[in-house]
């Protein structure tokens, strides 16, 4: 439910990639400002109103999620009134979340775009429908096979098909269509439509270590279980903060550091890498739908990675031990007190996923971009790709809300195409 725009210098850097001013931060703004009903304080510069995405602060924050604000101000860290204003065209800050709620529950993208069109005779919705491939000719896209209860059927498009499968199953399909690294796809006998060396390639994801603190007594769990966000650049001369932090009001250990003790009752600083170094891959199993795809993720492998994963622990620490929790907080549950080396190895094994999966088939204009400024896909005709996968680089923060704006820009791209 957590609504983060990323920074302004992570649209730049899309624009930069992209050769394409209308991946820049002023450009989406209006995306933004256009498709945000907000409900928060007026920032007419910033907020929209009316669109279909209901954004909301956190109504009535818990005392856990004050006593953050309250703590990162008193180690120099400044509070904001939105994470989703000025507070993400500087060196970050701590503010309460905005999430998308309506009526008390959650006001899903699907629920804001797709259920009110829902008996529109332009749109039909199959669920339990799996895509499977691309139906190509030559080297033109015409259409999906897909599996439905079983049953294999193929949909045909007039114009083009659009892949909006996330960062793990578009490069998948696209390689298990003849779309991607030869050398991959010739190890599982899959014909090469397109070389295209970069599908499945510079995965990245927020990396995650779980802070816990154990409270003095049971509290209450806000709106969404995570009522306050913290992000922050460790040196000030960096474009984009390198730490992401969530607060959630329970504790979330791994399944690795909750052999170390989780207390009943407590809440997790959900400490981020928000720009990674480390590189992943995704790798095919096999050329059938049903082979699994295989994630290497490689978390952690590069050396910064390690470095800033410390950081960021330690920064958790002297915020969930500021006299800001006294009387909410017993004491630090997880990592504590450890050693250089015990540090480390507390951090491989508190390393989790964000689920923020991105970057696989990216846009740019190097020989390992996989779509252009237009969310084509190289070398091939009729087929646009539009979700996380095309990311240059992750955002900073939540990937929802970026991926939204991926959504408008590819409508504003087809509209523009067809003159719709």
């Amino acid at each position: 439910m957590l609504w983060a725009r990323g920074h302004q210098n992570d649209w730049d850097d899309f624009a930069a990639e992209a050769d394409d001013p209308a991946w820049g931060y002023q450009s989406v703004l209006e995306i933004y400002r256009r498709i945000e009903n907000w409900q928060g304080s007026p920032d007419p510069a910033r907020r929209g109103a009316g669109g279909p995405v209901h954004v909301i602060p956190a109504p009535q924050p818990q005392p856990v999620a004050l006593a953050l604000l309250e703590a990162a101000q008193g180690i120099g860290i400044p509070a904001f009134e939105s994470p989703n204003g000025a507070m993400m065209e500087g060196r970050g800050g701590v503010a309460i979340n905005d999430l998308i709620i309506k009526d008390g529950q959650r006001n899903s993208i699907f629920r804001a775009y797709v259920r009110p069109m829902i008996a529109a005779a332009n749109l039909t919705v199959l669920s339990n429908t799996l895509v499977t491939r691309l139906l190509l000719r030559g080297s033109t896209v015409i259409g999906v096979e897909t599996v439905r209860n079983g049953q294999r059927h193929n949909y045909y498009a007039d114009q083009e098909v659009v892949l909006s499968l996330g960062a793990v199953h578009t490069p998948k399909v696209l390689m298990q269509s003849g779309i991607g690294p030869a050398v991959e796809l010739q190890a599982h006998g899959i014909d090469v439509v397109q070389h295209l060396p970069g599908v499945g390639q510079n995965h990245q994801d927020h990396v995650a270590f779980g802070c816990i603190f154990e409270y003095t007594q049971p509290q209450a769990v806000g709106a969404g279980g995570s009522e306050a966000t913290l992000y922050w650049s460790s040196d000030p001369s960096l474009r984009l903060p390198d730490m992401f932090h969530c607060q959630l009001e329970f504790p979330v250990p791994s399944a690795e550091t909750a052999a170390g003790g989780v207390p009943e009752h407590g809440w997790t600083m959900f400490a981020g890498l928000a720009h990674p170094k480390s590189r992943g891959v995704l790798r095919l199993s096999g050329p059938d739908h049903c082979d699994p795809i295989r994630i290497e993720a490689n978390t952690l492998s590069h050396p910064d990675d390690m470095a800033n994963a410390l950081a960021n622990i330690e920064l958790c620490r002297a915020l969930g031990n500021h006299r800001a929790f006294g009387k909410l907080v017993k004491g630090e549950a997880l990592p504590g007190r450890l050693s250089a080396v015990e540090m480390q190895n507390f951090a491989r094994n508190a390393a989790v996923t964000y689920w923020h999966q991105s970057c696989t088939a990216r846009m740019g204009r190097d020989a390992l971009a996989v779509v252009d400024n237009r969310l084509a896909v190289y070398g091939i005709q009729g087929l646009r790709l539009a979700d996380a996968s095309i990311m240059p680089h992750v955002t900073s923060g939540n990937t929802m809300a970026p991926c939204v704006v991926i959504g408008e820009r590819a409508a504003e791209i087809i509209k523009a195409t067809y003159n719709i």
